[in-house]
């Protein structure tokens, strides 16, 4: 297993998403995490972007379009989102994204709070793999994993990336 540090990541990612918001004339955005990893990454860059909205949450699990396989028992997080979501533009910030079918399930919940002006996607780690066509606008490091390789963010203090090799 090889740990990475996650601040400088974090850094870079608020600096990142600040220069991008002012390219786009962005203001007063709110950000949303998707749990559990997502809302640690997010909870960080809120506060180094001193964004005004109070911090969202996602929960996506009865998004997922692999609901069924994962049983009848899922733990299940409330999603919480304090602000309107209609015209507002939304950072969404997950910690890996990977097949893209996550950040799917993501925005089909935004959606169904209301219609955003614009979504922007940061997420900590992107990896290879993808199943569908979903590109992070601000990202804090890409990996290159070999079979039976994942990686995986624990927290949420300290925050810590973790590669874990194949066994």
């Amino acid at each position: 297993m090889t740990q990475t540090p996650v601040e400088p990541l974090l850094a870079q990612m608020a600096g990142d998403l600040s220069a991008l918001l002012e390219r786009r004339g962005v203001e007063d955005p709110a950000m949303v995490g998707i749990h559990t990893g997502g809302v640690w990454v997010a909870r960080e860059l809120h506060r180094s972007l001193g964004l005004e909205q109070p911090l969202g949450s996602l929960d996506i699990t009865f998004y997922r379009d692999d609901f069924t396989r994962i049983g009848l028992h899922p733990q299940v997080k409330p999603s919480d989102i304090p602000f309107s979501v209609d015209e507002r533009h939304i950072i969404l910030v997950d910690d890996v994204l990977h097949t893209g079918r996550t950040i799917r399930a993501a925005m089909n919940e935004i959606f169904d709070y209301g219609r955003p002006a614009s979504v922007i996607l940061a997420v900590l780690v992107e990896r290879g793999g993808r199943e569908l066509p979903i590109e992070a606008d601000v990202v804090g490091t890409r990996l290159q994993l070999v079979l039976g390789e994942h990686v995986k963010l624990t927290g949420p203090d300290p925050l810590v990336l973790e590669v874990h090799k194949a066994a």
